[in-house]
């Protein structure tokens, strides 16, 4: 891992699971889905996260939806196995299975079902990656009930194991933490924005090292990505401007989120259903209405050689 050309950097897209009328997965939809994040250039995606509805899957669907991506990406891309579960026990049996199955990175959610110390976290991550020692590890927190884990935190879990390399932090006014997580650890754990990408203009130019969205628009958010490291700072903020406006307003609902991504890789000619498992949100026909003209206005933005982003379903086989 110390080569910069192979670590994750850039957008890393979650993959969102498909199912079939009848709520089962549907893998041929799902290998569509990885072709379609290795056609736009995507070095790394994730699955099954909270945009993938891991909390509806059983853990032997959750293993499955890894093997079939990692099979099927066959090396081409990396693939950053999440292995949520509020029991450490658990969660260490879904990692050790996705290692096996061939994980680039193994990713964890912080614990947040309930109110925990410090000392009951530090305890719980420090023995997820002691587990898998040779692995690199991502972690993640989303605290709606409060602040994510400390700078001081981050640092000795750091000290005490290699292969935390990666972390993934959700809240607004985060960067002064950002920046202060990035001196403190040397640079050594590399950061990434989640929550869709709302903050990444921000965040870009304090260091991190890249942001984790839907894989919807993923090759949009990585040409901003790039344009913002580059300097190109107005073309940045102008083609942020285009595509925030449907992250913003999925964003509002977590289970909205999955029909706004879906219904958006089917007008990109990726999936042919936004089917989520029940239960799911079922947006009003002003929503409904409301989300095809965002979606639409993200197709038409993909048409427009100004910001000389291919359309991905170009380049798919099917």
């Amino acid at each position: 891992m110390s080569n910069i050309a192979d670590e994750l950097f850039g957008v890393v897209p979650i993959i969102p699971t498909p199912f079939t009328e009848n709520e089962d997965i549907d893998e041929n939809a799902l290998r569509d889905l990885i072709d379609f994040a290795i056609a736009g250039g995507i070095k790394a995606v994730c699955l099954p996260a909270y945009a993938s509805e891991f909390y509806k899957l059983t853990d032997e669907e959750k293993l499955r939806v890894v093997k079939v991506a990692v099979d099927h990406a066959a090396g081409r891309i990396k693939i950053v196995a999440q292995s949520n579960h509020p029991s450490l026990k658990i969660a260490i049996r879904l990692a050790q299975a996705n290692v096996e199955a061939g994980a680039d990175v193994i990713s964890l959610a912080v614990p947040r079902i309930f109110n925990l110390p410090e000392n009951s976290l530090k305890e719980y991550l420090s023995e997820f990656l002691q587990a898998i020692p040779n692995t690199p590890v991502l972690i993640q927190d989303f605290n709606p009930g409060g602040s994510s884990i400390s700078v001081s935190f981050i640092k000795n879990l750091m000290d005490e194991n290699p292969n935390f390399k990666y972390l993934k932090l959700e809240e607004p006014l985060c960067a002064p933490k950002f920046d202060d997580i990035i001196k403190t650890t040397n640079d050594k754990i590399g950061l990434f924005e989640g929550w869709g990408g709302l903050y990444m203009l921000e965040l870009i130019p304090i260091g991190i090292r890249g942001v984790m969205p839907g894989l919807a628009v993923a090759d949009i958010l990585q040409k901003v990505f790039d344009l913002r490291r580059n300097g190109e700072n107005r073309k940045a903020f102008e083609l942020f401007e285009k595509v925030m406006p449907q992250i913003f307003f999925s964003l509002q609902n977590m289970e909205l989120f999955h029909y706004a991504e879906k219904e958006l890789l089917i007008a990109r000619g990726v999936l042919s259903n936004s089917i989520a498992r029940k239960a799911a949100y079922i947006p009003d026909a002003s929503s409904i209405s409301y989300i095809k003209e965002l979606n639409q206005n993200i197709i038409d933005l993909l048409q427009d050689e100004k910001y000389g982003i291919t359309p991905l379903e170009a380049n798919l086989s099917k």
